[in-house]
């Protein structure tokens, strides 16, 4: 994590930007109340956030952290929140972050691991309602995120924006920038993929077999737990009956409409069924669940990427999630696994190198596609 080189918060500046807010200003915290405050806690401020508050308190609102005189659970409260938010989205609305491990069938199993990772993460602190600075020691310079659950959005390239752009609807022109690592793949929908979402790639099939091999893939997708639109079913079909496949549920799934979709999921079953290919699937007879799927879909992924059906990015992303996580992270995916990390990582856009890095997960996916496979560890 990197703050942006903007010049330091002083007590003067400080000072001037608080005597544009409309609230009460109190004397500042001194440097042991601050440290009382961390050691309560268990957090840090930021160094422009220790500024901030050394030169005046603001009050006279809720919306203002009391760190002086205010109640202690409602601190606590404010300082969850970030964490409890994403919780929540983990619950409710399916949110999974790509760098987790996979994630459990059963909720309660999920947010014990999404738990257990958020511990991890950079603090955010409160500085005005939902709005958050990083509690990084000895930095200033980060932005001021606001947050809500995981809608997370900078409102302010440093404290001193923020403040102009909240109270006077004044924002500095200089390109928002985010800069701490788990929080920023939120911000603008975050460098990495949703990978709980349905794989985004593009169909390809131009023959009878590849269409049926693609809803052969669907269905491994699913097997391993992957979601899919009810439209990704019927495309599958539409293109299947087109190129002259032929079973009894083919043309009802292809034919499906807008209302009713709900269907999609039954008439793909017949449809694998009538093809054969339901008893054809690999079973979950080893180790690791799914084992052979996995890898059959890996190989898929790879030569989605290699033939530009799949971005390298977004499918790299995938394989990361569903394959080597998945697989107890094998050394053969490791490079692989390396080229994505480096493509999500948040210099690489700042130095406008994707494009250079999105070709280094191509070139990895064909080497990988042209060695033996499974690939040897």
């Amino acid at each position: 994590m990197t703050a942006q080189s903007l010049p330091p918060l002083t007590l003067e500046s400080a000072r001037d930007l608080q005597n544009m807010l409309r609230a009460e200003i109190g004397p500042g915290l001194s440097e042991r109340e601050l440290d009382v405050v961390e050691a309560r806690f268990g957090f840090t401020f930021s160094a422009d956030h220790r500024v901030f508050l050394a030169a005046g308190l603001p009050h006279g609102s809720r919306s203002w952290p009391d760190w002086r005189n205010g109640d202690p659970e409602d601190l606590a409260e404010r300082l969850s929140q970030p964490v409890e938010g994403v919780l929540f989205d983990v619950e409710y609305n399916n949110f999974w972050h790509p760098a987790w491990s996979p994630r459990p069938a059963g909720t309660s199993d999920a947010l014990q691991i999404a738990r257990s990772e958020l511990a991890a993460v950079p603090q955010l602190v409160p500085v005005y309602s939902h709005r958050y600075l990083p509690g990084t020691a000895d930095e200033c310079g980060h932005p001021v995120l606001s947050v809500h659950q995981t809608d997370i959005i900078i409102y302010g390239n440093d404290l001193t924006d923020y403040m102009r752009n909240e109270f006077t609807g004044r924002a500095s022109s200089l390109p928002a920038r985010s800069t701490v690592g788990f929080w920023s793949y939120f911000v603008h929908g975050g460098p990495g993929s949703d990978v709980a979402t349905p794989t985004p790639h593009t169909p390809y099939a131009v023959s009878a077999q590849e269409a049926a091999e693609y809803l052969r893939i669907l269905a491994l997708e699913r097997l391993i737990g992957r979601q899919h639109y009810p439209h990704q079913l019927i495309e599958a079909a539409l293109a299947a009956l087109v190129l002259d496949v032929e079973t009894e549920s083919l043309p009802l799934l292809a034919g499906l409409s807008r209302t009713e979709q709900e269907r999609a999921d039954v008439l793909f079953d017949q449809v694998l069924a009538e093809l054969g290919l339901t008893g054809a699937l690999p079973a979950d007879d080893t180790d690791i669940p799914w084992e052979t799927a996995r890898w059959e879909l890996v190989h898929w992924w790879l030569r989605l990427i290699v033939n530009g059906s799949l971005a390298p990015g977004a499918g790299g992303d995938v394989i990361t999630y569903e394959g080597w996580g998945a697989l107890a992270r094998p050394q053969s995916l490791r490079p692989l696994v390396d080229e994505v990390d480096a493509y999500n990582d948040w210099e690489a856009i700042r130095r406008g190198t994707r494009a250079q890095l999105a070709e280094s997960i191509v070139a990895e996916a064909e080497r990988l596609l042209d060695g033996p496979w499974p690939p040897l560890d």
